[in-house]
């Protein structure tokens, strides 16, 4: 119960001193923990016990002194728990309390624990008004000897001092609001962030994302006409440039024609000998029997004489060719070609209609990811490196073939979804989506696949 007196005890000036220090240690404490530590130990500089155990009705016991750890499972520390529970109320004034003020269950172990003089210490807030002191805890004190008037002033006005000086910590920072007070530690703060950091990594890195690999692209006709040398020869001339829109029967290059015109001539000549020798046989076979029978030789060779004047004659038409249909002439420069001898079926150009046009990757063997039939892929052109153009994968090749610059890579051809202002030819970078993995999975793939080409397992 309260001690009854009519005014307060006076202090002395030595207890006055001791109190100032330590108000001071309470300022500078350095977090919570400090707090808790002074309470239990250094509160002997004003009144000398025994025991001190700091209490919270929230979190129960905080600190004990001469305990560096606390044991919260304690056989000594539950018990503590249930005396401060009961010695607790809603007065904030310090109480005397003994073994004979408690239940008889908790009388039978006060001997056990504790010397038989106890000083219980409220540890109070003020509410919003800042007129209401509110209990939330206190300082239980224990010594073999009574305790005096003037010890309990000094104490009951440095537990104020106290808990002002801990309100300003929990003022101040917002990270030592939860937990117990042990959990205010930085110590603990950092253990507690660690865990939560690693929660959040791991959260990451399973978040869905596309797998995606990056490969050489360019736009490319989807059903060029391939345009290829008709005969054996010499190009002459080009009379189209490369990338230029051509009509249906525009001429686009000729041979070299002299060598043809020629052997037609030639072939007129002996055409035009055939037939007049013929004529003279048949002439000579009226009156003269011998020559009827030379007339069916004569005969079959006018007509081999005149096959070949035609042949020629269509060879000669053939080397001037012509566009078969409405497109883009794709060829490279004239210059290379002109003054080249060809074979028949050698490819010389393609003529390419302007609106089917698709997307030709090559996705290198080490980046092969599964593409399935619709797959999303954007190319990103060096001329237009802000915009994409967006397609579908039409098909993947089967086998990897060589590329000019020696590596393996699978041919890619992707449908356009819209029709593009930008010409056949031009070159970028294409990104090929594939399923959605963990965001685990995608940055580790490439890692563990070299990994997992050194190790034989």
């Amino acid at each position: 119960m309260p001690p009854e007196t009519q005014a307060t005890p006076e202090v002395s000036a030595e207890t006055l001193a001791r109190l100032l220090k330590l108000s001071r240690r309470a300022r500078q404490a350095a977090n919570i923990s400090v707090l808790g530590f002074l309470a239990v130990n250094d509160t002997h500089e004003l009144a000398p016990y025994r025991q001190a155990a700091l209490w919270s009705a929230d979190h129960g016991i905080q600190a004990v002194s001469g305990v560096v750890q606390l044991e919260a499972n304690a056989s000594y520390a539950q018990w503590l728990n249930r005396i401060c529970q009961h010695v607790s109320s809603d007065s904030a004034q310090p109480q005397l309390i003994d073994a004979q003020q408690l239940p008889e269950k908790l009388a039978a172990e006060w001997n056990t624990w504790l010397p038989g003089f106890g000083l219980w210490l409220p540890l109070t807030k003020h509410d919003e008004s800042n007129q209401l002191a509110m209990p939330w805890g206190g300082l239980l004190l224990a010594r073999d000897t009574p305790w005096q008037e003037q010890e309990i002033t000094a104490l009951a006005e440095w537990m104020d001092v106290w808990c002002h000086a801990r309100q300003a910590h929990l003022e101040v920072s917002s990270w030592f609001r939860w937990g117990d007070w042990q959990g205010h530690s930085q110590r603990q703060w950092w253990k507690r962030r660690r865990l939560y950091g690693a929660i959040g990594l791991i959260a990451l890195l399973l978040i869905p994302v596309r797998l995606t690999v990056l490969a050489p692209g360019e736009l490319v006709p989807t059903n060029p006409t391939v345009i290829r040398a008709p005969l054996e020869g010499v190009v002459g001339n080009f009379l189209v440039k490369p990338n230029e829109a051509v009509k249906a029967g525009q001429a686009l290059f000729n041979f070299d024609d002299a060598p043809l015109k020629s052997r037609l001539e030639v072939a007129r000549q002996a055409l035009a000998s055939a037939e007049a020798e013929y004529r003279q046989a048949a002439q000579l076979a009226v009156s003269e029997t011998k020559y009827k029978g030379q007339l069916a030789l004569l005969t079959g060779k006018v007509e081999e004489r005149r096959a070949e004047a035609d042949y020629l004659q269509g060879q000669l038409e053939r080397a001037h060719v012509v566009a078969p249909h409405e497109g883009i002439a794709l060829f490279d420069d004239p210059s290379e070609w002109i003054g080249r001898p060809v074979s028949t079926g050698e490819r010389i150009m393609r003529i390419a209609a302007p609106d089917d046009v698709e997307i030709e990757a090559w996705l290198a063997v080490g980046d092969a990811i599964p593409l399935q039939s619709g797959a999303p892929v954007s190319l990103y052109l060096n001329a237009s490196p802000l915009f994409s153009v967006s397609a579908q994968v039409r098909y993947v090749a089967f086998d990897a073939v060589q590329r000019p610059d020696g590596s393996y890579a699978y041919r890619v051809r992707a449908s356009l979804d819209s029709k593009t202002e930008h010409r056949v030819g031009l070159k970028g970078t294409a990104k090929l989506s594939g399923r959605w993995v963990p965001l685990a999975y995608w940055v580790g793939r490439r890692p563990l696949a070299a990994v997992r080409q050194m190790v034989s397992w």
